[in-house]
């Protein structure tokens, strides 16, 4: 049943992008995008749920709109629209009685009209000013009643539509990030490496003098991984890290422990401003070969502080491939 069910819906979502006409939709995206006042999205039922979604989608990428209540807007709501203002109708059948009632009042506020249905020739058709036919084959329903597909259909498409009005203002991520500025997005978008960073005076430090028997109280008592060689004026020299200690331990055996640090250590290391963003921190971790799990923080070329992968996925923020 399970597996019936899961065919049923494909086969209904590759029917509605087999069978969708681009050339309305590229129409809709054009009278979107010319719209100099604000998106109202409006609907009844199951299709009023999913124009109150996209409405705040729209918001969210940088596209000012609002729900408009079809039962509300002749009771006063009809009051926000105006002359250059554009009103989407979400209806499956399109002949809503709410939705068709609010059209000539709309008209005499000289709006424009787009309607999102999924029957041919409906009223909301032929009244607006552009329609898009979102083809449905079925709901699934098993009565065919039910607006199950219809209304993944509205939903998928509107998000569609949503993510093209994004690229084509060429919204850029610090846009859409100041919407918001809680959560994962925020976090992502505010959070730099100096806020999340081990500061210098907490830093495993060693000189490029030091055998590894001398710094193996400090790589172990700092738990961080990784010990920093630099010199007297906060110079940073190279890096030696847990995993560097494995291989000097394989290549050689007994004698690992006299090796000085200036014979063990990384001298070609990637470090990063304490003004980066932590996201971009986390990235350039990620698309090391090697695994990278902590990074020197410098400033003015000066060591001033350690960044861990461990802080920065503690914090919440995850890196762009998850």
């Amino acid at each position: 049943m399970i597996d019936t069910l899961f065919s049923q819906q494909k086969q209904s979502i590759d029917y509605f992008f087999d069978s969708i006409d681009k050339k309305k939709v590229q129409i809709a995206l054009d009278q979107i995008l010319s719209c100099s006042g604000t998106l109202f999205f409006t609907g009844v039922g199951k299709s009023g749920f999913i124009a109150k979604k996209l409405a705040m989608t729209f918001v969210s990428t940088g596209t000012k709109a609002f729900f408009l209540s079809a039962s509300e807007a002749l009771h006063g709501d009809i009051g926000l629209v105006e002359s250059n203002d554009l009103v989407i109708f979400l209806s499956k059948s399109g002949d809503t009685k709410e939705l068709v009632d609010l059209i000539p009042f709309l008209r005499q506020r000289k709006a424009k009209i787009l309607s999102i249905v999924s029957h041919q020739h409906s009223q909301l058709e032929k009244l607006s000013d552009q329609a898009i036919l979102l083809p449905l084959q079925r709901e699934l329903c098993p009565f065919n009643l039910a607006p199950t597909t219809s209304a993944a259909l509205q939903l998928m498409f509107g998000d569609l539509l949503a993510v093209l009005v994004m690229q084509k203002k060429q919204i850029t991520f610090d846009e859409y990030s100041h919407n918001h500025p809680s959560g994962n997005i925020g976090k992502k978008s505010f959070l730099k490496v100096k806020d999340l960073m081990l500061p210098y005076e907490g830093l495993p430090l060693c000189t490029e003098e030091q055998t590894v028997m001398d710094i193996l109280p400090i790589l172990s008592a700092k738990q961080c991984g990784s010990i920093l060689v630099s010199d007297n004026n906060k110079q940073l020299l190279g890096i030696f890290t847990d995993g560097d200690l494995r291989r000097i331990i394989e290549k050689y055996q007994s004698k690992f422990l006299d090796k000085k640090m200036k014979d063990v250590m990384t001298s070609n290391f990637k470090f990063v401003s304490p003004n980066l963003l932590a996201l971009e921190a986390l990235n350039i971790m990620e698309s090391n070969q090697k695994l990278v799990t902590v990074l020197p923080v410098l400033e003015n070329q000066q060591l001033v502080g350690l960044i861990r992968m461990h802080d920065i996925v503690q914090s919440g923020i995850r890196g762009e491939n998850e």
